[in-house]
């Protein structure tokens, strides 16, 4: 029996470490974005459940049948708790047959920590084997660190975040002094609440026209991201980097552009995304401006028109600077006319420009046209989310024929702005869509007021991807729009397409 639970516990331990691992990584190490996500409904979720509820009443019986000798109930609960990891075990077998286990991306970082974490468990459970204790007393500690797994694994990501600080900076000493030697090399920054990648995908098929180009990858918009790409790819073939910059905290964009030395700077947006961590809209506002600052006197900076902090800020800017995007009608083309901008500020003519805008075609930014099941057109737009992308890519499918509905879970890391946002993107959803399904529970209540008394648009609450499936297949016929927004589950894209 003991060795059944043994390996029952070892199961669970190994699912747990990779959840909390993958969870960590998912936010970025970032201690305020980590405890953010438990502000969610979710994130509530692993901490008050029935599950863990049990497990502490079973705890909590083991330890006073034993104070009290109540021997049969002791061992009652020791046959309880092999049945719950039991139940666990066949749980994670269902994730790993259907392909739905939360794990890691592996790199050097995630391989430390999962390498100790195995560690750490092995030799947990030597010590109790080698202290020879009965199997009610090996059970109660085997379930006692159950319990305590989110904290053990989180305090083991923390303690190696001062191993990960030093080479953290080694590599970003390394990036600089790179740079440095690359004196011609031109390097735009492009930073924003919303349209970053979009901007930095345009700004690098168009230059590459004329320009041998280096852009940073998807999700390459850290201080190691950055350094990384300067480090792996930067050559002196290359004559324009650019750069996407991402931060969640004051300071942060002033790093990168103390890295990679930004003589053209682009601010795309701004809005609400990451108050979680930021604090406030202010602080957002500075933050983005950190990019402007550091241009140099001869440098210049781009602004988007369509946003009435960029506005703000476009004012107050003492340098060589441009407005964009006054003329967009779609939500997103900016992105594409600030590119344009940055092409021809860089010389470059207007047939030069066009060869390249006839390959780009005409979609929006951050939305890629599907063909569903059944005759459905799906817009896949779940890269990424924020408050003015929704609202913009409801806006487009607004002209377009055929019924539309929107699958899209709660928005997070929005602070003190999150129920006035979800109002207004329930108000937006009125206005265009039959059907919204909300896949987490989080702001729901807010997008239900923001739709208001309409009878036009259905709205549900929806978490499990079969039900969402049926629930399109029953509502929709051939022609119908289905827009994806933020992170909704894979099972679900696959049965659309």
């Amino acid at each position: 029996m003991m060795y059944l639970i043994v390996l029952f516990w070892s199961i669970v331990f190994l699912k747990k470490l990779l959840f909390w691992v993958y969870l960590w990584q998912l936010k970025e190490y970032h201690i305020g974005r980590f405890f953010d996500h438990f502000r969610t409904h979710k994130g509530k979720r692993l901490v008050f459940n029935y599950l863990l509820l049990v497990k502490v009443l079973i705890l909590f019986g083991i330890f006073f049948s034993a104070k009290f000798n109540l021997f049969e109930i002791k061992r009652g609960l020791v046959y309880f708790i092999g049945a719950v990891f039991l139940v666990e075990v066949l749980f994670v077998l269902k994730n790993v047959w259907q392909k739905t286990l939360k794990k890691p991306a592996l790199t050097r970082k995630t391989a430390t920590i999962l390498s100790t974490s195995i560690s750490f468990g092995i030799l947990i459970l030597f010590v109790l084997l080698v202290f020879g204790l009965n199997i009610t007393r090996f059970t109660f500690s085997l379930l006692f660190l159950d319990i305590l797994a989110p904290l053990v694994f989180s305090a083991l990501v923390l303690v190696y975040q001062p191993l990960a600080v030093i080479l953290r900076s080694r590599i970003i000493k390394a990036a600089k002094a790179k740079r440095v030697r690359f004196r011609d090399l031109l390097v735009i920054g492009v930073t924003g609440s919303y349209g970053k990648t979009s901007t930095k995908e345009f700004l690098a098929t168009i230059l590459s026209e004329k320009f041998k180009v280096l852009k940073t990858k998807e999700h390459q918009n850290s201080e190691i991201g950055i350094s990384q790409c300067i480090l792996d790819e930067l050559t002196s073939e290359h004559q324009v980097f650019v750069v996407e910059m991402g931060a969640y905290n004051r300071g942060g964009i002033k790093l990168l552009c103390d890295i990679v030395r930004p003589k053209i700077g682009v601010l795309t947006g701004i809005n609400e995304q990451h108050m979680a961590t930021f604090g406030s809209q202010e602080n957002i506002i500075k933050a983005k401006y950190e990019l402007i600052e550091s241009l140099p006197q001869d440098g210049a900076a781009f602004f988007n028109a369509k946003n009435k902090y960029c506005l703000d800020l476009y004012e107050k800017t003492p340098i060589k600077k441009f407005l964009y995007g006054q003329e967009t009608k779609i939500f997103g083309e900016e992105n594409l006319l600030g590119a344009v901008a940055i092409a021809k500020e860089l010389a470059m003519s207007d047939e030069e420009i066009s060869r390249v805008l006839e390959k780009i075609g005409n979609k929006p930014p951050g939305i890629v046209k599907k063909q569903g099941i059944d005759g459905l057109i799906v817009y896949d737009a779940t890269f990424s989310a924020n408050p003015d992308s929704v609202s913009g890519h409801l806006g487009y499918l607004e002209s377009l024929p055929g019924k539309k509905i929107i699958v899209m879970p709660c928005l997070i890391e929005l602070g003190k702005a999150s129920k006035e946002v979800h109002r207004r993107i329930g108000s937006k959803i009125a206005e265009v869509c039959d059907l919204a399904i909300i896949t987490t529970k989080d702001r729901f209540k807010e997008i239900q007021e923001g739709i208001g008394n309409t009878t036009r648009t259905v709205l549900v609450e929806i978490e499990n991807p079969k039900e969402i499936f049926e629930k399109i297949k029953s509502f929709c016929r051939e022609g119908d729009v289905v827009l994806l927004e933020s992170r909704v589950p894979p099972q679900l894209i696959k049965s659309l397409l």
